[in-house]
């Protein structure tokens, strides 16, 4: 058998092998929420459309828990009421591994090629490992939308902002018409003055939720008046799965949480956001620019629930790309390597559960937060990059020039011998 042959089937080998052991995993550890979501959203828009129901008076029996989205994400959604229950999981999961995938080959596919892995080895690896991944599972496994939403922001950041094309904005302005939080998506191209973009998102997520307006008034009318402000159909602050940072100072007093501690926070967490994505839109790197901002974005909500990290999935696969791209054997790959492993296995663990019932005391303080820490930890220390001029020999990776803490600190001796640290590309060895 050639080599060539012989590579093909041991990866073969290893990809079936690390399927099976990531379905051993789910087996045991991912829990089954029997699609709880998908239920509420088709629940809703069945009760609206074909019991003669307002879409917002309801409730799934025997729950608080009721359809929360602007009445464009009703729109979108209203062939649901048509499809058998059984129909809509199929559409749902295959929407949120499809839209996944997608993502992953836009981030992987990069580094695939410039590190010289097969490309579909390495994407098949990704699927698995992220198919462990705790929110992309608690994400499929409740029919959430997050995935969708995530697609959609990638798609103008990713795909259509770095070519200057004029429709750069359209999906984030849909996400947020969707849901409101990608909003911070349009402060994101405010913050770095892509200003025809902003324009763009706006005009996109105005025109789609007027369009929602003018088809169903009587509920955007009741969304906008009264079902947006109605916290109590989200779930209770404290609740260990609301991992922002509200839920840490609820936690701390889950009867009067501190208002104040937690806005003083916000704005602290939003003055490093901006600096940051400001350092990545400098050099381009719209990349960082998604993985910043969807740590920002999960940090500041008042409710984060656990499946909303999908939007950490950029962050701990820059990361990857990042530490690949340093010097082979060098202290850099290590450390980002490490931390991008570190990450990985605390979010594919559960850990912040064990704490569910009692999150008191230092241990609770620590361990029912840790995915906060590593928001905050991606937000302050994910390196930038630096695209390359096509077919130079430096990487698309370099340490940013704006003096933005690292997650390591690489000694590079300038060309004088004098100890300096140099804004020096890094090589492929």
């Amino acid at each position: 058998m050639a080599q060539g042959a012989r590579r093909t089937v041991g990866q073969a080998a290893v990809v079936i092998v690390l399927a099976v052991a990531v379905a051993g995993f789910l087996a045991v550890a991912a829990v089954r929420h029997g699609f709880f979501d998908l239920h509420v959203y088709r629940g809703a828009l069945v009760w609206w459309v074909h019991d003669g129901g307002e879409i917002y008076d309801y409730l799934k029996p025997g729950t608080q828990y009721g359809f929360t989205y602007p009445p464009f994400a009703a729109l979108v959604m209203l062939p649901m009421a048509y499809l058998s229950w059984h129909a809509a999981i199929v559409v749902s999961v295959a929407a949120g591994v499809v839209t996944s995938a997608v993502l992953i080959w836009w981030l992987l596919d990069p580094v695939s090629r410039r590190v010289g892995w097969t490309r579909w080895f390495a994407f098949a690896v990704a699927m698995c490992l992220v198919a462990a991944f705790e929110p992309m599972r608690e994400t499929i496994n409740f029919g959430q939308v997050n995935t969708l939403l995530l697609f959609l922001v990638a798609v103008d950041l990713l795909r259509l902002l770095p070519r200057g094309s004029r429709w750069a904005g359209v999906g984030i302005g849909l996400a947020t018409a969707i849901k409101l939080t990608p909003g911070i998506f349009i402060v994101y191209l405010l913050v770095t003055r892509r200003w025809r973009a902003a324009v763009t998102a706006s005009g996109a997520a105005t025109a789609a939720t007027v369009l929602a307006a003018a088809l169903f008034p009587d509920a955007s009318r009741e969304f906008w008046t009264s079902a947006l402000w109605n916290t109590g159909r989200v779930g209770e602050l404290a609740f260990v799965s609301n991992q922002s940072l509200r839920g840490v100072v609820a936690r701390l007093d889950p009867q009067s949480p501190s208002t104040l501690a937690w806005l003083v926070l916000v704005a602290g967490t939003l003055v490093l956001w901006a600096w940051r994505s400001r350092a990545a839109a400098s050099v381009g790197d719209e990349a960082t620019g998604l993985a910043l901002t969807g740590a920002v974005m999960c940090l500041v909500s008042p409710v984060t629930w656990v499946h909303h990290l999908v939007w950490l999935l950029p962050g701990l696969l820059l990361l990857v790309d990042r530490g690949m791209a340093a010097p082979p054997g060098g202290r850099r790959r290590r450390v980002l390597l490490a931390c991008a492993a570190i990450g990985y296995a605390f979010l594919i663990s559960r850990i912040v559960w064990a704490w569910e019932k009692d999150f008191t005391g230092l241990d609770g303080f620590l361990f029912s937060n840790t995915y906060v820490w590593i928001s905050l930890a991606l937000l302050a220390f994910l390196p930038v990059g630096r695209p390359v001029v096509p077919g130079s020999p430096v990487d698309s990776v370099a340490v940013e020039s704006a003096a933005v803490p690292q997650l390591d600190q690489v000694d590079r001796r300038s060309a004088t011998g004098q100890g300096d640290l140099v804004d020096r590309p890094f090589t492929v060895r």
